[in-house]
């Protein structure tokens, strides 16, 4: 079977699936072997057909922006309840901060929702140069005409994600699982007023209580506001005192000295 071998892995065939590969090798005239042969002899003799897909190369770091409302990302998520009803869940979140500046906790799906935190979001914001640049999907809850009449507004510019823009909504999508997986799936989501009174707690402790990574400590409400700057360095200084003081502990604990016993002379 060293034609079939040949055939398989060559790439002048990847396009061809293996299945019509061996009825035209009968054909050309070069094997005469079943579908199923061929199929057998792929699997147990490791023939992997070159086939394998050049994607698009992207961006290895996502969005990043140097002030807190240079972008905001928006997204919904669902909620499924225990007798099968669901919830819906919108949320702003801002770039630079990681801070949920709004959120909206639904009953139903309506496009309205996106339309309701937006101006809530701008509320909530500090003071800031120009209008905020709003990165959203093309679901039909982000592109419609009541959001067109808010962008016209000069309230908010509309990007979408990998349209507009070669980045992607992660930000907001590893949010949600933050907030399923860490918290409202540790308990039971019998009603939408439980969802609500879940998703409300877990914002609040999200912005002035969780801290972040790459905030070397501080918490998202203290970077949107700027008001963790001396975060960092107190943190440092308390590690290097508790460090000082775990090695004076260590060094003034003692133990019984070991007495070897004299060896008789021979």
């Amino acid at each position: 079977m060293a034609t079939g071998q040949e055939m398989a892995l060559s790439p002048d065939y990847r396009h061809v699936p293996t299945g019509p590969l061996a009825v035209l090798a009968q054909r050309l005239g070069r094997v005469f072997a079943s579908p199923s042969t061929w199929y057998r002899l792929v699997r147990d003799r490791g023939w992997r057909r070159p086939r394998r897909r050049i994607h698009p190369e992207k961006p290895k770091i996502g969005l990043r922006t140097t002030r807190p409302n240079e972008a905001w990302h928006i997204d919904n998520t669902v909620i499924r309840l225990l007798d099968g009803t669901r919830v819906y869940l919108h949320a702003v979140i801002d770039n630079f901060s990681r801070r949920i500046l709004a959120f909206r906790v639904a009953e139903r799906f309506a496009v309205g929702n996106t339309v309701a935190i937006l101006p809530n979001a701008a509320k909530a914001g500090s003071a800031i140069d120009g209008p905020p640049s709003v990165i959203a999907d093309q679901g039909v809850e982000n592109v419609n005409a009541q959001v067109d009449e808010l962008i016209e507004s000069g309230l908010l510019r509309r990007l979408l994600a990998f349209t507009e823009i070669k980045f992607s909504n992660s930000m907001i999508e590893v949010w949600w699982r933050q907030l399923k997986h860490q918290h409202l799936f540790l308990h039971s989501l019998d009603s939408f007023q439980t969802v609500s009174r879940l998703v409300k707690f877990y914002v609040e402790a999200h912005n002035g209580e969780i801290t972040h990574s790459a905030f070397q400590g501080q918490t998202p409400d203290e970077i949107y506001f700027g008001t963790g700057g001396h975060v960092p360095s107190q943190l440092q200084t308390a590690r290097e005192d508790a460090r000082l003081a775990r090695m004076s502990a260590n060094r003034s604990l003692s133990c019984e000295v070991c007495v070897e016993p004299m060896l008789q002379p021979k």
